[in-house]
């Protein structure tokens, strides 16, 4: 009897294998639970999980790899059986959807929520006549692969940028890189193992949660304040061993802040001790009014990456990013680089920003955003005052508004409401490792001229109130 029923228990694991198979919460490459974990897990003997894993090879339907574990093959996989699978679920509010909302949205969206400047603010003249450069250039340029490190024309003007802010570097420290997202991608390769502990600011930029996610990362949030991290769990944090702490110093995304001279000494006076490394993003530079402080000025690049790009600044559409670092960190991102995509960015892209960034015509043109930032953030501050949404700090530059909303409403049931009326908002749940900003909404000031949006948030607001509870609509009716 006791034989019976080892072998029904055996095979209610591998019908539990291949329903995950078959629903695709397991699929081809994936990594079975351990023998120990899934026997615990179901409440068998880690003998019968041996069984039924060992009937599974056999099948085909999963291999083992000596020393690794067993992973499923994907032969054998049985059709997805859509009628099964009912209504799609409704999908969770948090990074990526965001990302979806802002990136798949048509014309017909509003965009307060969006992390880019209009359209109509970029300098158009300035890329036309770049590209109408382009197509008199050497046949090479449009169609060979680019260099390993990027386009040295491109490399050089930003190390006189940064020799402008005081960092003294070499074309050997200079990475270009496709986009700002995929050095902090190329950074997480060279430096990360799966399970390494990364500090980020809580809240922070959430595709940074969602980068470091896909490496397998332990995300810990510290507090972020309007003058940077707080100093004290900064530290306190520290003792978790962390490999990186992921930044912005200057017009933080999302809330706007900048960091002071004091907490960027202690910051990375307490890193240096621990041995961490910082990376600092500086997409957000050139809105500022006049520099900040900077971590990587003060290190040198010697425990700080500088990371940078230039989609918020000139376009979206032609992305090129930068890293600049210690130099032998910079070889082994070349050679990252080398294997993730086979060579730089593209010579297109690099010759025309660099031909952009050459020009008088850029710095004309951000003198003119910050100007319309300038305009743009006081009217948001004021429109959405009215409707009582108060922000957490006035900017000193940039388009983001980190706002509180009022008592009782929650961002993410905000966003769904203001969804339904084609208006993309990022909720302050998606910025917050520890889940703490519902009340907060990230508005894009730039994105906030269309006054229908203040006429739409009013009315979700009205619909997002949660209703009060009956004693205290009999006290109001009873007062009256």
């Amino acid at each position: 009897m006791s034989g019976v029923k080892a072998t029904m228990r055996t095979d209610a694991l591998m019908e539990a294998v291949r329903a995950k198979i078959a629903n695709r919460a397991l699929v081809e490459g994936d990594r079975l639970p351990s023998v120990r974990s899934f026997a615990e897990t179901m409440g068998v003997s880690p003998s019968t999980v041996v069984e039924a894993y060992d009937r599974l090879e056999a099948e085909g339907v999963i291999r083992a790899r000596r020393g690794s574990g067993f992973y499923v093959t994907g032969a054998n996989l049985p059709p997805m059986a859509l009628a099964e699978m009912g209504a799609p679920r409704e999908r969770d509010v948090d990074p990526f959807w965001v990302s979806r909302q802002s990136l798949d949205a048509d014309g017909s969206f509003l965009m307060p929520g969006c992390g880019w400047l209009p359209a109509d603010w970029m300098p158009h003249a300035a890329l036309r006549k770049g590209l109408r450069a382009l197509s008199r250039a050497d046949d090479a340029l449009l169609a060979d692969y680019g260099s390993t490190r990027g386009a040295l024309a491109l490399r050089r003007l930003l190390l006189a940028r940064l020799a402008d802010e005081g960092i003294a570097a070499t074309p050997e420290q200079m990475l270009l890189t496709t986009s700002g997202t995929q050095a902090i991608d190329l950074i997480c390769r060279l430096l990360l193992r799966p399970g390494d502990t990364v500090l980020v600011d809580d809240p922070c930029y959430f595709n940074f949660q969602a980068l470091l996610r896909a490496h397998q990362a332990r995300i810990v949030g510290v507090p972020f304040t309007p003058t940077g991290p707080d100093v004290a769990a900064f530290t306190q944090a520290l003792a978790q061993n962390p490999r990186l702490y992921i930044t912005n110093s200057a017009l933080h995304n999302p809330t706007g802040a900048t960091i002071s001279p004091q907490t960027a000494h202690r910051v990375l006076g307490a890193a240096a001790a621990q041995g961490m490394t910082i990376v600092e993003d500086e997409v957000f530079a050139d809105f500022e009014p006049s520099p900040s402080p900077r971590l990587a000025v003060l290190d040198g690049l010697q425990r700080v990456i500088r990371i940078g790009s230039f989609s918020k600044t000139l376009s979206a559409s032609v992305r090129c990013g930068y890293i600049a670092a210690r130099r032998d960190w910079i070889d082994g991102l070349v050679d990252l680089q080398v294997a993730t995509q086979f060579g730089g960015p593209s010579p297109v892209a690099t010759e025309l920003i660099a031909g952009v960034l050459a020009g008088g015509s850029y710095r004309k043109h951000m003198d003119e955003v910050r100007q319309r930032l300038a305009r743009a953030r006081k009217d948001a501050t004021e429109r959405l005052g009215a409707l009582g949404i108060k922000p957490w700090l006035a900017p000193r530059g940039g388009f983001y508004l980190w706002c509180r909303l009022p008592d009782g409403l929650d961002s993410a049931v905000l966003a769904r409401r203001c969804m339904e009326q084609k208006v993309v908002l990022a909720p302050g749940n998606v910025f917050s490792v520890s889940q703490t900003a519902g009340a907060f909404v990230r508005f894009n000031a730039a994105q906030l001229g269309d006054r229908r949006v203040f006429g739409i948030l009013k009315e979700a607001m009205k619909d997002s109130m949660p209703p009060r509870p009956a004693t205290a609509r009999r006290k109001q009716s009873a007062a009256l």
